[in-house]
């Protein structure tokens, strides 16, 4: 086995080209991820992770085109962490520039009562709300205030508070979904 250490270091594609298609493809899937996929974000099921890593192969072609030494892949990989750094600083330093790389909350529970809308837009079924309300220990839509699908696409609940004129104590009688 003899190894080529001169190809092994020396660039094979131009590292400007490598910059170039490294910034494309990260600004691409930002976008593609922030504006299209965001309940997938923070849990990722058989066919989520299927989708990344399907992702994952076709940005790397996309991106890196034909290297073959080790160093195009270092400058490829710096690009990609230098725009993930660069948009985590800008989100951290601008207001106006985390309301864009961040997705607002979307309340899909009001008043114990379901935003139908809110819902079929994130394509959440009846079931997997439920299962995220169990998540929260809440068992009837009922006692939820509000809730909210957060950017990383985790659930935030708000339970109502309970009251002495509902008749129902904490453990009483419950209310599917």
């Amino acid at each position: 086995m003899d190894v080529d250490w001169e190809a092994l270091f020396t660039f094979s594609v131009p590292p400007l080209e490598l910059v170039v298609r490294g910034t494309l493809t990260y600004i691409f899937l930002f976008c593609l991820f922030r504006f299209v996929v965001r309940r997938d974000a923070g849990a990722l099921g058989l066919s989520d992770l299927l989708v990344l890593v399907i992702i994952a192969d076709a940005a790397q072609n996309a991106m890196a085109g034909d290297y073959l030494s080790i160093v195009d892949g270092f400058v490829l990989i710096g690009t990609i962490i230098g725009w993930s750094y660069l948009l985590n600083w800008l989100s951290f330093r601008y207001p106006w520039f985390r309301r864009f790389a961040l997705a607002p909350p979307i309340c899909i529970i009001k008043d114990g009562v379901k935003q139908e809308a809110a819902l079929r837009r994130e394509l959440i079924s009846d079931e997997e709300l439920r299962a995220m309300l169990h998540e929260h220990e809440v068992d009837d839509i009922a006692q939820v205030r509000r809730a909210w699908l957060e950017p990383d696409g985790q659930l935030t609940v708000l339970r109502r508070r309970a009251s002495r004129d509902d008749g129902a104590a904490p453990g009483g009688p419950r209310r599917g979904l």
